[in-house]
């Protein structure tokens, strides 16, 4: 299987969970997913999606900011919404940003915001 060009987010990953002395095993466990998917996650041969990295940023106890930026989605993001105009850059990286607030309200905002963009061209 040919590496999906994550292997910076999976060596980072390795390197956390190390620093955090926990095996592979318990941090699967801790993150709810599977021993083999985190592994390839490690190895770079999977992409995850950003709820699944949240899941690991809990395990790991580390912000799932941390691991957005170095998965590179919040840069694609800015890139995307400068480049066709739906959103200016910015909005969504401060309200990821966040600390405080939960995950959850995190996307429900987006979705708010999302959708009143959307209403006005």
């Amino acid at each position: 299987m040919a590496t999906l060009g994550v292997g910076n987010l999976g060596e980072f990953l390795r390197e956390q969970r190390r620093q955090a002395q926990l095996s592979l095993r318990q941090l699967a466990e801790a993150a709810g997913v599977s021993n083999p998917y985190l592994s390839q996650i490690e190895r770079g041969l999977r992409k995850p999606s950003a709820e699944i990295l949240q899941q690991i940023a809990k395990g790991l106890r580390i912000s799932a900011e941390t691991l957005y930026v170095q998965a590179g989605i919040l840069d694609e993001r800015a890139q995307d919404a400068a480049a066709d105009g739906t959103r200016p850059p910015g909005v969504r990286e401060a309200v990821l940003a966040d600390p405080g607030l939960t995950e959850q309200q995190k996307q429900a905002l987006l979705q708010i915001y999302d959708s009143f963009r959307k209403e006005n061209p």
